[in-house]
């Protein structure tokens, strides 16, 4: 079976951990002790009904407070496929933990209050979702129940985001009209919705299209380690340790490493201490050259003739991450793969409106959870793709050289 990431987001009470709750209880997925410590958890509620919420909500302060703080992961299968859950916080001043948990995600599942409609949080995560390049959106419209399951409701929000998921050019895009407490649409069809005519969200979660989700044609290898073990046994031995974060290598093909733009051969390939002809995203391995070439932690090997760019003076996105704001000439330190180095920002272009969705030219600085355009100036040159044509090679961190905090996500351009 397949494996589908994705993560829920939306407002502070828009559903999200009730959502996952209720996803995991009407598909068979919660055990036997986990019910238990949930209904002995909620029996403070008063009226006798299982908080669901509970079972992604695990810090004593998310309990307390009933909000999601931390990003909650979940695992569970249906006879079809596997799945990882990301529940994102809510609250504006935890964006930055939502960035996090959507990184690597498929498919992103949005809330929408149908009391509130299209709210700030929700432009916000849309502005992530459409930056991360997320393959697919589902607008999921919640607590109908709350809205007499009102038709014009639900439609009226459908023409309000659109108009956010056109500025954004947000890919794939469908809606569901779905009560996570009651369970309408999650797992079951809705019997007071019988104007929806689409899958309910288990089996859209089911049937999503991941066939892009593993890039087989860009082949990248960011080395990790050289092993040299230099023992009587392996005297000669070199090998460049990493994981393939896309494409194909095979042994005997042209490859090149950068930053030097040095060519060579591959004589052999290792996974599992066994020697192979091919290795492929996401594998991890050993490859070796045929030439003794000087190759570092953070260089990168590609085919010959790939087209990625390198560069010293580099414009990106960033998702600013700390409470100190971001601003011209500040230092930090830059981590993409495995190669870290100094980087000092140049300018900062713009800022993105998230209301309007605006851009707002040359901001003196970037704030916590705000959307900038900069320029940076490495100390040594990177080699990466734009993060719209490779994620996997196409984002990095920013991180504080003094306390060590990522303190910005960083996408190429």
């Amino acid at each position: 079976m397949d494996l589908l990431r994705f993560i829920t987001a939306g407002s502070v009470d828009d559903g999200k951990s009730t959502l996952i709750g209720r996803l995991l209880y009407d598909s068979k997925n919660i055990l036997v002790d986990q019910l238990d410590a949930i209904e002995r958890s909620s029996k403070n509620r008063g009226d006798g009904s299982i908080d669901l919420a509970l079972l992604t909500d695990g810090l004593r302060a998310e309990r307390e407070q009933g909000i999601t703080i931390d990003v909650a992961y979940k695992y569970f299968s249906t006879p079809k496929r596997k799945f990882i859950i990301a529940d994102a916080p809510g609250h504006i001043q935890y964006t930055r933990n939502m960035v996090t948990g959507a990184s690597n995600a498929d498919l992103i599942i949005i809330l929408i209050d149908a009391r509130n409609g299209v709210v700030e949080q929700t432009r916000r995560h849309s502005i992530i979702a459409s930056l991360l390049n997320i393959p697919n959106v589902v607008v999921a419209i919640n607590k109908m129940d709350l809205v007499d399951y009102d038709q014009d409701i639900y439609t009226d929000i459908i023409q309000d985001y659109n108009e956010v998921a056109e500025a954004l050019s947000l890919k794939n895009l469908v809606y569901i009209p779905i009560s996570a407490l009651n369970g309408d649409n999650i797992v079951d069809p809705s019997e007071f919705m019988d104007w929806y005519k689409g899958k309910n969200l288990l089996e859209l979660l089911e049937s999503v299209e991941l066939h892009d989700t593993v890039d087989l044609e860009h082949s990248r290898f960011p080395v990790q380690l050289v092993i040299r073990p230099q023992t009587a046994e392996l005297p000669d031995y070199r090998g460049y340790a990493g994981k393939v974060s896309s494409g194909i290598f095979k042994k005997g093909e042209k490859v090149t490493i950068y930053p030097s733009e040095l060519e060579a051969t591959i004589s052999d390939i290792e996974v599992n201490s066994s020697s192979v002809a091919e290795i492929f995203a996401p594998q991890s391995g050993v490859i070796h050259l045929a030439e003794d070439i000087d190759i570092s932690r953070g260089d990168i090997i590609v085919k010959k003739d790939a087209l990625l760019k390198t560069n010293q003076e580099i414009e990106a996105i960033v998702c600013w991450m700390d409470e100190k704001p971001l601003t011209v000439g500040k230092r930090y330190l830059i981590q993409h793969n495995s190669k870290v180095t100094p980087a000092v920002v140049r300018n900062i272009a713009y800022k993105l409106d998230v209301n309007t969705l605006e851009k707002q030219e040359n901001p003196e600085k970037a704030l916590l959870n705000e959307v900038v355009e900069i320029t940076i100036k490495t100390a040594s040159p990177l080699t990466y793709d734009a993060y719209q044509d490779l994620r996997t090679n196409g984002g990095a961190i920013l991180i504080d050289e003094s306390s060590f905090v990522t303190v910005g996500a960083v996408l190429f351009k």
